[in-house]
């Protein structure tokens, strides 16, 4: 069976010749590997199922990158929920104002754009500021009435498509009490941020006022979980659990406030920053975190040679370290000392 390569060979002056004609002229290497992959795909006599489910999935993924595009410079917050959650519910009112208040500090609001907490998340986020990514099934209802008046809404066939786009696209996310689906999600962004697949970003569980459905699910964590061995004792360290709305907006916000992005170079994790720290502020980083490195410090210094390609953060400070691998799941907790220090900016900052 041929490889990707030995395929990709055989075609490149037809392919390129294609791309060519079509008057693209950027990425034409990406360009070239897809198309090669089709032609991969009949040499390989692939099933015709096979073959209807990577074109729909592509053309899915095509449609959700166009609905999200003119809006890539607006940082966006996720809300998952059950669709089954009724109005009058508490837990319907709190999707609402975490939404509202979210939107007001200048986030938009990503849901399923189906009923229930999506709905509430719509509501609250008013249609100017809302975003939907809805699932094609035959018993589900069409995108709720925020979504659809705007036109806001790419619709799914598959499940793994759609929460790519929930996903990709969103700087925090807030889970709210759901069924299966809700778990489901939280349980893939727990699994994406474990693994250090996904950059590190803020995750609030919120509950109703007084409601203990997600204390329950941390027993069961720190019970089961952690108490098997099967997860690190600070797995959960991640998430922000919290009945208070207020607590909850903030926290997806806060999160942002110095920290703004990091990058692995080879064995090196640079964090940068807003502000730049002072050198007490990197020694009691260090006095702190030291022992999750491999070796050496916490320095404080301007971008790696190897960051030359990212020019839109040059001017960022930057603070370099081996981490010991290991130890991903603790980049939460230097993120908020970071986001703690006296010389970060005062008040939330939008994620950039």
């Amino acid at each position: 069976m041929p490889d990707d390569a030995a395929v990709t060979s055989e075609v490149t002056s037809d392919v390129r010749a294609i791309i060519a004609d079509a008057g693209i002229t950027e990425n034409v290497d990406l360009i070239a590997r897809i198309l090669a992959t089709g032609v991969g795909l009949g040499l390989d006599d692939a099933s015709r199922l096979d073959l209807k489910i990577t074109t729909a999935a592509l053309s899915e993924m095509r449609a959700a990158f166009q609905h999200f595009a003119p809006y890539a410079g607006v940082p966006k917050v996720t809300i998952f929920g059950s669709a089954r959650t009724r109005p009058d519910d508490p837990v319907y009112r709190a999707a609402a104002e975490v939404a509202a208040a979210l939107a007001d500090s200048g986030w938009m609001v990503v849901t399923g754009a189906g009923p229930g907490i999506m709905q509430a998340a719509a509501e609250g986020a008013g249609p100017l500021r809302s975003l939907g990514v809805s699932i094609r099934l035959p018993f589900e209802e069409k995108p709720n009435a925020v979504i659809a008046e705007n036109s806001r809404n790419v619709a799914m066939k598959y499940f793994f498509t759609r929460k790519l786009m929930l996903v990709k696209e969103s700087h925090g996310f807030v889970c709210v009490p759901g069924g299966f689906g809700t778990l489901d999600e939280l349980f893939e962004l727990l699994t994406l941020q474990q693994t250090g697949k996904a950059e590190p970003t803020p995750i609030v569980l919120l509950d109703k006022p007084g409601g203990d459905f997600w204390r329950g699910l941390q027993r069961f964590v720190d019970e089961q979980l952690v108490g098997s061995g099967l997860i690190s004792p600070n797995d959960f360290d991640r998430l922000v659990v919290t009945d208070s709305v207020e607590a909850a907006a903030h926290a997806i916000t806060d999160f942002w406030r110095n920290y703004d992005s990091l990058r692995w170079v080879g064995d090196r994790l640079v964090l940068r920053l807003k502000a730049q720290p002072t050198e007490a502020e990197v020694d009691e980083l260090n006095e702190r975190f030291g022992p999750l490195l491999l070796s050496g410090r916490i320095e404080s210094r301007g971008p790696l040679r190897q960051e030359a390609d990212d020019t839109a953060r040059a001017h960022l400070p930057r603070l370099v370290m081996r981490l010991n691998q290991f130890q991903v799941g603790s980049i939460y907790l230097l993120i908020r000392a970071i986001n703690d220090l006296p010389s970060a900016p005062q008040g939330p900052t939008r994620a950039s």
